[in-house]
């Protein structure tokens, strides 16, 4: 397995460790598919992608069909998405990335989050260069399938050679530039992979060890942003725990 499975898998039980916080962010994302493409599944591969990614996540089918007829009602906020990005504790960088209709209040919590633990908020693109930008897609592992193949077939698209496998979900996860997510989509549909779930991942490129003690303070931080509805998901370049 590689450097992004063992930080993605680090970092989801932790992120996604609330059911109740994780469908209210796919609600959101369901929210941005059906205003941007309605809400026929089969006439709109972002919809399609977000619901694969529900069922994965175990969302029951009436709460995905209620966030698309939610979606459709005219007093529904239109969501933005907003990355906000910094320092926090220990010289650790944080990324925060966000679903709002109300920038001026998110960007606010925010900062507040950053000051209380004696972080400073940086301005958009001050950190790219610690994380890579990626587009993951995760589907059902056909028989007989050549990974080779199909990563080459990929290869335009600036898939990665390595992937992962969850033998026990029977899945595959692939990763590319996030500028051909819809390509890669449709070639895995055209393919027949079923349940070809989508997302947006950033990866750090240069972890920074930390102490037992300055990973307390770093988590309790991540902990509160991610108790603001608006935060979607957070990153650093923290060490995964058990890798010092």
């Amino acid at each position: 397995m590689g450097r992004a499975f063992e930080y993605r898998k680090a970092t989801k039980l932790k992120r996604w460790g609330h059911m109740a916080k994780t469908f209210t962010r796919l609600g959101k994302q369901i929210a941005i598919a059906v205003k941007a493409g309605g809400p026929e599944p089969e006439n709109n591969p972002t919809l399609r992608s977000v619901i694969a990614t529900c069922k994965r996540e175990n969302m029951p089918k009436d709460n995905i069909e209620r966030a698309i007829k939610n979606a459709m009602g005219k007093d529904q906020s239109d969501y933005k998405g907003m990355t906000y990005e910094g320092y926090g504790p220990h010289g650790v960088a944080v990324f925060v990335d966000t679903l709002t209709d109300n920038p001026t209040r998110t960007v606010a919590d925010v900062r507040s989050v950053f000051n209380k633990f004696g972080g400073n908020l940086g301005t958009m693109g001050s950190l790219a260069f610690l994380f890579d930008h990626k587009c993951v897609f995760t589907f059902k592992k056909k028989e007989d399938l050549d990974m080779e193949e199909l990563i080459l077939d990929l290869i335009d698209y600036n898939v990665e050679d390595e992937y992962d496998e969850d033998e026990e979900e029977g899945t595959i996860t692939i990763y590319g530039d996030p500028k051909s997510y819809a390509a890669i989509q449709k070639h895995l549909e055209e393919c027949g992979f079923e349940d070809v779930g989508g997302d947006f991942t950033y990866i750090p490129n240069d972890l920074k060890e930390v102490t037992p003690e300055q990973r307390e303070t770093l988590d309790k931080m991540v902990e509160r942003l991610e108790e603001f509805d608006d935060v979607q998901t957070v990153y650093t370049n923290m060490q995964p725990e058990g890798e010092e």
